[in-house]
């Protein structure tokens, strides 16, 4: 995936945002509220003067505007089960499919709109006359309004498509008896048809919640396959002594690092859905937000330590790799928390809203971009410059030219998932930059890629590997050497025929010590690389 991430952070776990709107492009501004002004005969089309809760120039959220600037959002509360269908009934309304994160967001701003609406309404004199009461419908903000008359108020700015309908209005009718109109059924009724979208805009609202669904189940499907056999990967390299060496310890931790991405954006996506029907905390939330943005770091990170150790193990002719293992990780673990860390406190201090699951300010976001970005082109050039090394072997080998070129495509193939360079496709395309086809190609190629990577690179560097094959299968013929010899101690009264020559029992101890002639146990040994040991999906010697 790109620096930015489709779903506005470097993980995966994408999901769609609705255009957020800026003040500027409001006709209502984030001023604070002003004095009710004189009474004066109605305009067409606009609230009573006497009525309004604010001023052609004043707090716009008392008139369902947007928030007051310098207004800081309350903590929101969790009301009771009635206003949650209320708004679902509400979102049912409008034919789409909105995303957990966007149901997150908008289920926030509801609320905030719900309790500045009761705190504005609760400052205003008491009314002296029979009025339809002040009141929050879970849709708008009324005011008092005298019977027999029509209240109009701008569209709530809760609604995530207000910037196409900020101009329109939502009336309510004060009947004769000084209550409000209810529906046949007796629930309230309003005219919101100017605050609704179009049905072109409802198609292509449709279409995109299809592919947001489509998109949504297969990154989920990667990243549940890729955790498996990251898993798998991991437990054999650490489980096989023989396999302990420095090569295979970078192996590892890549493979951890894509462990806990894939771990971090199910984690996520689990906590969204169930955000609705189960009392979620809040600080649970941040906690899977932060863990998230760290294993992405960190991903990019050691994606960054394998191409700083393949450029210095091809460059150099022998070198003392197990003392720069702890700048590896340094590289890998330490790296991340200096860009991670400051960006947690500006979101906590800045932007500690909606469970940090949204960014509204996309300065703070680029505090974990640089170092995804920086990440992606280091080893894009790491990668120019491996492929010209090898170029250089091959041709030194005086291979035959179809020869040497298989190679280099297989080299070359090999090293994309490892050292993440597909990324750099998409790497100079931002979110706020990305829009229709160009939005949909990214976000299927950053979802797609970043979700199966960890499959890939575990199977080409592990499951693949000949190394490691071998050790594999040298393992399960000691177990079924070992298992036979003590079948053999425990059952001593086989038969003569069915026991095992001198011969065959010096064979099968040999396989459960090892041969002699197979090495030590330190791990494999890691010269320096030439033409004929290239990186391939069945013999990489990385």
């Amino acid at each position: 995936m790109g620096p930015g991430g489709s779903d506005g952070w470097p993980l995966g776990g994408r999901t769609p945002r609705w255009p957020r709107q800026s003040p500027a492009e409001s006709t209502d501004s984030g001023a604070s509220p002003q004095p009710l002004p004189p009474r004066r005969p109605p305009a067409p089309g606009a609230c009573e003067p006497t009525r309004t809760l604010c001023s052609s120039h004043a707090a716009p959220a008392r008139c369902g505007g947007r928030p007051p600037r310098g207004m800081t959002p309350t903590r929101p509360r969790r009301g009771p089960p009635a206003l949650l269908l209320l708004l679902l009934l509400l979102l049912a309304c409008q034919p789409q499919a909105p995303s957990a994160q966007v149901m997150d967001s908008l289920l926030e701003r509801w609320k905030l709109y719900g309790e500045q609406c009761l705190h504005n309404l609760s400052l205003l004199p008491p009314p002296t006359e029979l009025v339809c009461n002040r009141t929050f419908d879970k849709y708008s903000c009324w005011p008092d309004t005298p019977p027999n008359t029509t209240a109009s108020i701008p569209c709530p700015w809760y609604l995530p498509w207000h910037r196409k309908v900020q101009h329109g209005f939502v009336y309510k009718t004060c009947g004769p008896d000084g209550q409000w109109v209810r529906g046949p059924r007796g629930q309230p009724w309003r005219n919101a048809s100017q605050c609704q979208m179009d049905e072109e805009e409802v198609k292509v609202q449709r279409e995109e919640a299809k592919l947001y669904g489509a998109s949504q189940a297969m990154y989920t499907v990667g990243y549940c396959l890729s955790l498996g056999a990251l898993l798998l990967a991991l437990a054999i390299l650490l489980g096989l002594r023989r396999l302990h060496c420095t090569r295979n310890y970078i192996h590892a931790n890549l493979f951890l690092s894509f462990v806990l991405r894939a771990s971090s954006v199910l984690a996520v996506d689990a906590l969204l859905r169930t955000r609705y029907s189960q009392n979620i905390g809040d600080d649970l939330s941040v906690s899977s937000w932060l863990s998230g943005g760290y294993g992405v770091v960190a991903n990019y990170c050691w994606l960054l330590a394998e191409g700083v150790y393949l450029h210095s193990l091809l460059g150099l002719a022998a070198g003392p790799e197990r003392s720069f293992f702890s700048l590896y990780l340094g590289i890998g673990w330490g790296a991340p928390m200096l860009f991670v860390v400051p960006w947690a406190v500006v979101k906590s201090v800045f932007e500690n809203v909606q469970c940090w699951t949204s960014n509204n300010n996309m300065a703070f976001w680029w505090i974990l971009r640089l170092p995804v970005f920086l990440a992606i082109l280091i080893n894009f050039f790491i990668f120019i410059r491996i492929l010209h090394i090898l170029l250089a072997k091959l041709r030194a080998r005086q291979m035959r030219h179809s020869d040497y070129k298989f190679r280099l495509a297989k080299s070359t193939l090999t090293l994309i998932p490892l050292l993440g360079v597909h990324e750099v496709v998409f790497a100079f395309v931002t979110d706020e930059q990305a829009q229709g086809a160009l939005r949909f190609a990214k976000l299927f190629f950053d979802l797609f890629l970043s979700s199966f990577q960890g499959l890939l690179v575990a199977v080409l560097y592990c499951f693949l590997n000949k190394e490691v094959q071998a050790e594999l299968l040298r393992s399960w013929r000691r177990w079924r050497v070992g298992e036979a010899l003590r079948g053999e101690t425990q059952g001593g009264g086989h038969p003569a025929s069915a026991r095992p020559t001198s011969g065959a029992a010096t064979e099968k101890l040999l396989l459960s010590r090892g041969r002699a002639g197979s090495g030590t146990s330190q791990g494999p040994s890691v010269g320096p690389l030439t033409a004929g040991s290239l990186p391939g999906p069945a013999d990489s010697p990385f």
